[in-house]
């Protein structure tokens, strides 16, 4: 009988916590229309506003020397934003990409480069303490905070890092949403900005520009980087989401297995616990007889 208290016990123990799992995923899977809906929403204006930088950049020509643009001619030391989500419950999309960080990391100082890196993100700074890994200060709950003013200060603090304070790149490493079962760590090298270049080159002759090309470029390139630091956030949002939305559906499809076979369990102990009883019932009778 003790046999079957446990079984019980741990059957309606699991079914509590698939009753969890269950409602975190239909928690996930609301929220994560809203989060994709904003990270595709601001993908237009990264578009256009990509496309228009290209086509000044064209125009700019030889004239180009903004210090965003450059190049450092030796890299010695570069500086590494770690995004990740706040909370856990979502698979692999903080370890997997902070695994990869560090891959990143070790590949770059067995060329001779010195990294610091900037957790965001508290599984991600959760991440650097539990493995002694030194880091800068970093952000911990971005997720609960305004995402422009977000982006104000990790766009201040790059181009700080590449302006005074000795870095010769800056990076960005954040979870790509592509879809709901797929989030891919992407490393961008935010600072010096990298312009990417048209395919029909053609079209830069037949626009004109007041002021120059190259002051609007540097009016563009700062707005060019915040853009592109604002779909890393929403994208890591998203991304978040969807990760724990799987997450929980799998560990839901689990409990239900569980269920199942500890349930099977407990039928065949009490039918012999049954079946035990019957017996002793019977050959106490023929004992008596």
């Amino acid at each position: 009988m003790a046999n079957l208290k446990e079984l019980k016990g741990r059957i309606v123990g699991i079914k509590k916590t698939r009753q969890i799992t269950a409602a975190m995923k239909l928690v996930a899977g609301a929220k994560l229309k809203r989060a994709t809906d904003q990270a595709n929403a601001a993908k237009p204006y990264e578009d256009k506003l990509t496309e228009a930088l290209m086509r000044i950049a064209e125009g700019a020509g030889s004239e180009v020397s903004h210090p965003l643009l450059q190049p450092r001619e030796k890299v010695s030391k570069i500086l590494i934003f770690a995004m990740t989500a706040d909370r856990g419950l979502c698979g692999a999309f903080n370890n997997g990409l902070m695994r990869q960080v560090m891959y990143f990391v070790a590949e770059k100082q067995k060329e001779g480069i010195e990294v610091d890196i900037v957790p965001y993100g508290t599984k991600a700074i959760n991440f650097m303490k539990g493995r002694q890994i030194p880091f800068l200060e970093g952000v911990p709950g971005h997720t609960k905070m305004d995402k422009m003013e977000l982006v104000r200060g990790l766009s201040t603090r790059a181009l700080s890092a590449f302006d005074e304070h000795g870095y010769d790149a800056v990076y960005l490493v954040a979870n790509k949403f592509v879809n709901t079962l797929v989030q891919i760590p992407r490393f961008t090298q935010i600072v010096p900005i990298s312009v990417p270049e048209r395919d029909d080159a053609s079209e830069a002759a037949d626009y004109s520009y007041e002021p120059a090309p190259a002051e609007l470029l540097g009016k563009l390139l700062p707005l060019y980087l915040r853009t592109q630091l604002l779909q890393a956030f929403l994208q890591t949002a998203a991304g978040e989401l969807a990760a724990r939305m799987t997450a929980m559906e799998n560990a839901t499809r689990n409990a239900d297995d569980i269920i199942d076979t500890l349930t099977l369990q407990y039928n065949r102990a009490r039918q012999a616990a049954i079946t035990t009883e019957i017996t002793e019932i019977v050959s106490g009778a023929e004992a008596l007889a």
